[in-house]
């Protein structure tokens, strides 16, 4: 059945040691297990940014049952963490990236199947659903009373941020810099600051306990989402067959469901 995988460790022996873990419930080494007697993987290993977590978690029980035997094991996370974990060696059949640039990391580094653009995604002002510091608008993030958590921006939500930011000619003080877009909105989900800057899809997936505002400069930092498959993967033709689904109809079905705009 599905799983997640734990966050690769940065450290490349730590990564190699990772990738002999046991397949679901085989007793073989994920590494050895690639393909079945009949020439199908047997598991198929996507990397993938934190904001695809609920939409790709969706499409992987999707993927299994049209495909008997085979699990579909999940490294949500960080797009640029990612990149830096698959580019120092994690085996990865399967990259999908918030950002372009995050993809070329990987590109750059070794060979990877011409990533396609399967859907962007825009930011939102997230606050608690009783909105305590009666944020409106992206220049009441300037407030130094309001607390405001962002993404760190070395990561796409970050950039993203940033660049809404510029475009609004408004500079902003966080309490917090997070390494993922899930971090970030669980800080207001806690109430632990009065609002964030995230993905619109995280906060439709946040099933009410936040509340989204939209902001016109939110226009001008749109992400683009690619997605590829890796070099000598190991799940082969099956790694492919999942990039498919993704850019299926059915899977565009799925991710439009969650708030993800087509390119």
């Amino acid at each position: 059945m599905f799983r997640r995988l734990s966050r690769w460790a940065i450290a490349l022996p730590v990564v190699l040691a990772l990738a002999g873990l046991t397949g679901c419930g085989s007793g073989e080494p994920a590494t050895s297990a690639s393909a079945s007697a009949g020439g199908e993987a047997k598991e198929v290993t996507v990397f993938a940014a934190a904001s695809l977590t609920g939409t790709f978690t969706e499409l992987g029980k999707v993927f299994e049952a049209a495909h008997p035997g085979t699990t579909v094991r999940f490294n949500f996370g960080s797009s640029a963490t990612l990149a830096q974990q698959i580019v120092q060696g994690a085996p990865a059949d399967v990259f999908a990236a918030a950002s372009p640039a995050t993809m070329k990391t990987v590109s750059d580094a070794s060979p990877a199947s011409s990533p396609s653009t399967f859907v962007r995604n825009k930011l939102q002002i997230a606050v608690p659903a009783d909105n305590p510091a009666k944020v409106d608008d992206l220049k009441d993030l300037t407030d130094t009373k309001v607390k405001v958590a962002l993404c760190a921006e070395q990561v796409p939500c970050g950039a993203a941020a940033v660049k809404a930011l510029d475009a609004a000619g408004l500079k902003v003080t966080p309490v917090t810099l997070e390494q993922d877009v899930k971090a970030t909105l669980t800080k207001v989900e806690l109430g632990e600051v009065d609002a964030a800057l995230v993905y619109k899809t995280d906060v439709i997936a946040s099933a009410g306990k936040v509340r989204g505002i939209e902001f016109p400069e939110a226009d001008q930092a749109i992400n683009d989402y690619p997605i590829a498959t890796l070099a000598k993967a190991p799940a082969g033709a099956a790694a492919q067959q999942f990039v498919d689904l993704v850019l299926s109809q059915q899977g565009k079905d799925v991710l439009t469901k969650a708030g993800f705009e087509a390119p």
